[in-house]
């Protein structure tokens, strides 16, 4: 499709390509991930392949709503329209393409992003041949999935080719979880604060009762038949890291797992941060220790 068709600013297409994102149609992406690049090379896996059995080689990220989000938050590593100085509304998608295309152009996408390996001296060969045939989608990579209208279409395309699917969402839109036509194999949620008000400062939300709509999808989450997800993002200085003040939300919650995982230092989240706000592997151990209690 045409650069003309898409739906983003020429200003955020020229920094996502730079970045290395495959843009697909006109509102979508692919993405190479460090921990598929490792596992080709025999350098390690994902934390997906030993908690889920979720072959990172065999994983394909992807977003349907690369540059659209509800939320501005600190932490992410994505590209926000005003850092690139456009006039952008990234909280809604007025127009978009099918499902069947999405998983079509991410799918050519993914292709074009193993095709460097073929040569690769150390490329292990039984890995790569499973790679050019991936059986894994997460919906995540950047931006907010449920902006994209037809999500549940786009799991639905996914499951008829014997894909499993992840879906990352930041909650705020409980609708869209309420109405999804088909379920993923795993619904993750972001609880990124424990509060409104460390919510408003360090999620900056773009739509209104922001936080009302994230509490409503913790609420959601035990109507899932599918295995449920609160991920927690931890950033030192920024926010208080203590365990206490996340458990009542866990509890009303009662999501089948809980991930708490530190702010990584990288992309454009560089731009609002600092490395010192990245937590060491003890705070996490520390954290994960204390809700466990």
């Amino acid at each position: 499709m045409s650069d003309e068709a898409s739906l983003l600013p020429k200003e955020l297409r020229q920094a996502l390509r730079r970045a290395k994102y495959q843009l697909v149609g006109r509102h979508s992406a692919a993405k190479k991930c460090r921990w598929l690049h490792k596992s080709l090379l025999n350098e390690g896996t994902c934390y997906k392949h030993k908690f889920y059995g979720i072959k990172s080689w065999r994983c394909l990220q992807m977003t349907p709503a690369i540059a659209h989000c509800t939320m501005r938050c600190l932490f992410c590593w994505r590209i926000q329209s005003n850092e690139v100085n456009v006039a952008f509304d990234e909280t809604v998608m007025t127009e978009w393409d099918a499902p069947d295309a999405i998983v079509e152009g991410v799918l050519k996408a993914q292709k074009r992003i193993l095709s460097g390996y073929k040569a690769h001296d150390r490329r292990d060969e039984y890995r790569y041949l499973e790679a050019i045939k991936p059986k894994h989608a997460a919906i995540s990579l950047a931006g907010e999935p449920t902006v994209y209208p037809e999500l549940g279409g786009l799991v639905k395309e996914f499951h008829r080719r014997n894909f499993t699917t992840f879906i990352v969402t930041n909650g705020t839109v409980p609708k869209a979880l309420q109405e999804l036509s088909e379920e993923p194999t795993q619904l993750y949620v972001s609880l990124s604060a424990p509060n409104e008000n460390t919510f408003k400062r360090i999620c900056r939300p773009q739509v209104k009762n922001a936080w009302h709509k994230t509490t409503q999808s913790l609420k959601l989450l035990s109507s899932f038949t599918c295995p449920t997800v609160l991920r927690l993002t931890l950033v030192r200085h920024l926010k208080a890291m203590n365990a206490a003040d996340y458990a009542q939300l866990i509890v009303d919650a009662a999501p089948t797992y809980v991930e708490v995982k530190a702010y990584i230092y990288v992309g454009w989240s560089r731009l609002r941060l600092q490395f010192e706000n990245m937590p060491t592997h003890e705070d996490i151990r520390k954290f994960g220790r204390e809700l466990s209690e």
